[in-house]
This record gives structure tokens, sequence and C-alpha cells, in this order.
């Protein structure tokens, strides 16, 4: 079976084992960033966001397999755009990229991924396309972790604000100032970014049994802990970034300037 059968929504082949994956839902319109293009085919330094995030994933020696998971009606668009940014000669011959349609939720697309696996994947990184610059030695450590036993992964940054709880304001009170109800000990919390990384069969039974309403869940990491599954934390990276508003974008631009600058990436 081809990779464009794949596009068509069919099941990747179930040809040599592979242990790790990354699944990349890349179906949501980023509505933040402004009317245009879907978020993750915005262009940073020419190549769209998702190629980024493939080449990230592809990047780490732990991956071999990485399904994007396209707009319901996008994938052979997806798949026709991965085909004009091939990854590299030496990441090509280890990691495959299938893509698949996805859902109107995110949790909807990452499920939709998880079942476009073959039987040789045990784990699974989940990552956003609009974390396009993650580095490979972030990736590496989250597989690490999930290789050495750990059911769930987040990799994360300390936080460098203070951070308040306040009670909200809606309905004919949204846009009033909103009373603050707590101040969290913000050494206690992180901020989390992605890929996780999870033990296939853990990460399976919480989108089968963790039904969230509306938009659904946009933390998988959250979906396990609700199993009461232990989720461990490694370190982030500050560039591992979510790209949502438009200075998000220019900072991006920055980062790649300086990476060519320094590393002639």
């Amino acid at each position: 079976m081809s990779e464009r059968a794949a596009a068509a929504g069919t099941h990747v082949p179930q040809g040599s084992p592979v242990r790790i994956a990354a699944v990349i839902p890349a179906a949501g319109r980023g509505v933040r960033l402004g009317p245009g293009a879907p978020k993750a085919l915005r262009a940073l330094n020419g190549t769209p966001m998702l190629v980024h995030a493939v080449r990230a994933m592809a990047a780490s020696r732990a991956v071999s397999l990485v399904v994007v998971v396209a707009p319901p009606d996008g994938a052979a668009e997806v798949r026709n755009l991965l085909d004009e940014y091939p990854l590299t000669d030496r990441d090509s011959t280890r990691t495959h990229v299938v893509v698949v349609p996805g859902g109107p939720t995110r949790q909807e697309s990452v499920r939709l991924g998880l079942a476009a696996l073959p039987a040789g994947i045990s784990a699974v990184l989940v990552h956003d396309a609009a974390r396009p610059l993650v580095p490979v030695d972030t990736v590496d450590a989250v597989a690490a972790a999930v290789r050495d036993g750990a059911p769930a992964v987040v990799p994360a940054l300390p936080l460098a604000d203070t951070v308040k709880q306040v009670e909200p304001r809606t309905g004919e009170h949204a846009g009033e100032p909103e009373p603050v109800v707590a101040t969290p000990d913000r050494a206690l919390l992180r901020a989390v970014q992605t890929p996780q990384g999870f033990d296939r069969a853990t990460l399976a039974e919480a989108h089968e049994k963790v039904a969230l309403e509306g938009e659904g869940a946009t933390d998988d990491a959250g979906m396990v802990e609700r199993l009461g599954v232990r989720v461990v934390v490694v370190p982030g990276h500050e560039e591992a970034f979510k790209v949502t508003r438009p200075l998000d974008l220019v900072l991006a631009e920055a980062v790649l300037a300086r990476r060519r600058a320094n590393d002639g990436f």
C-alpha cells in the first residue's frame, strides 16, 4: 500500500516493526493567527509550519513513523504539500510519513491518528503542528522517558510570571474586571509543551474512555490523568513555544534566523 493510499484514509501498512510513532494533529484552522491558510500551513522562512514540525519529529532517531492528521477534506492537499518539502535523505531512510484525514476536534483527530498506527507501535508522541521549532533533544528526552517505562511524559518549563486564579466574568458581565480568588505558588507549576509521550495502550484507553464535550481535549496528558495514571515531566525548551498569534510568527522567524547563523540550519 502506498503513502498516497494512506492519504485517502486507509491504515498504515503492517510492515516492518516500528516502536515509536509521532502523531501530529494538523486539522485546525488557527483563527487567532487571522484569516488565510490554516495555522499549520502558514510559512516560516518560506516553509510551512507543518513541514518544520514533521522534520522536528523525523530528526529524532527514536521516531520511525510520523502520522500527520489533516483537515477532514484536506488529506490529499497536505500529502502534496509534504511531497513538495521532502525529508532529508538521512531522515527519510528511517522515518516514514503518512497522512490521514482528521475530525472536527483535536481530540478526534488524535484518536484517528492513533487508529492509523500499525500493530508494531508500542509508544506514541503527540506533537502540535503549531510548535514547529521544538529541538530534537527535547523529542529525544520525551521518547527516552517513555522507553524507560513512564506511561505518560510531558516536556515543560517553569513559569516566569506570577499566575492568578480568577472568577471569570461571562454573559452580561463579560469584559468586567475579574476578581482574584487565589495566587498559586508558581514554583509548583509548569507550562506544558509537546511532544507528549505515551505508552500506546495507555493513550488509546484514554481516548476510548474519556469523552469531553465541546472542543474536546487539548491536552492528551490531561486525559491520561483522568484515568488515574501517573504523568511525569521532563525539561522542555524555550524554542518549543506554540505559534498562536502574529507576534509568535515574528519570534519564530527570529529563532530560525539565529539557527541559520549559528548552525547553518
